[in-house]
């Protein structure tokens, strides 16, 4: 339950999920490697990863303002392919993205926003690691589960409702959504960054 309650919230990797479902674009690997970039997070964190975040300050930092230029970015597409006048055009490209870019964006989506890491590290390490070493392990296996569930589900789902998804009219409203969000946790993320290099150099 903790790692449903966590993972639940609609953030940069879960909106990246939905639109790759709606298009159904390689919608079941991107859902698989969501999950396995959970295993090895709730796996570092509850098994002692933790440490190493927060004794790198300036690593937290570099971290967040990336994920806060990328968010920033991947924000701006999807609010310019919103407004645009010719979303069967934006959305026949984005068909057309390959692979290997999606796998990079994925990547970039999860490992670039450091909410990921204070959900794994902090709150999931600092329960999961007062637990024995027995405790520990189906801890783990249980919010690994959660993501398992919720990804798979999500990508499945968007892609039953693509053909209602599809539409002009909801594609710009789902754009203008997911560019909202994007936009919104970058100015979470910025504040927090502008907290953390005060506190470097205080």
């Amino acid at each position: 339950m903790l790692g449903a309650a966590l993972i639940l919230p609609l953030g940069p990797q879960n909106a990246f999920v939905m639109n790759q479902g709606i298009r159904r674009q390689y919608h079941i690997m991107t859902a698989f490697l969501c999950t396995m970039s959970d295993v090895v997070l709730i796996c570092a964190g509850v098994f002692g990863g933790s440490a190493l975040l927060m004794q790198s300050p300036w690593l937290l930092a570099l971290v967040t303002w990336g994920g806060v230029a990328f968010l920033l970015w991947y924000g701006f597409g999807a609010l310019k392919t919103a407004l645009g006048s010719n979303l069967e055009l934006a959305g026949a490209e984005a068909l057309r993205q390959g692979r290997w870019r999606i796998i990079a964006t994925m990547l970039a989506v999860t490992w670039l926003n450091p909410h990921v890491y204070l959900d794994t590290f902090v709150v999931l390490g600092s329960l999961g690691g007062q637990l024995g070493a027995e405790p520990k392990r189906w801890f783990a296996l249980g919010t690994v589960s959660a993501s398992f569930l919720w990804f798979f589900s999500l990508a499945l789902l968007a892609a039953w409702l693509a053909p209602r998804l599809r539409t002009a009219k909801a594609q710009r409203v789902i754009n203008t959504m997911v560019g909202l969000v994007m936009w919104f946790i970058a100015f979470q993320l910025a504040c927090e960054g502008v907290h953390h290099v005060q506190g470097l150099f205080s």
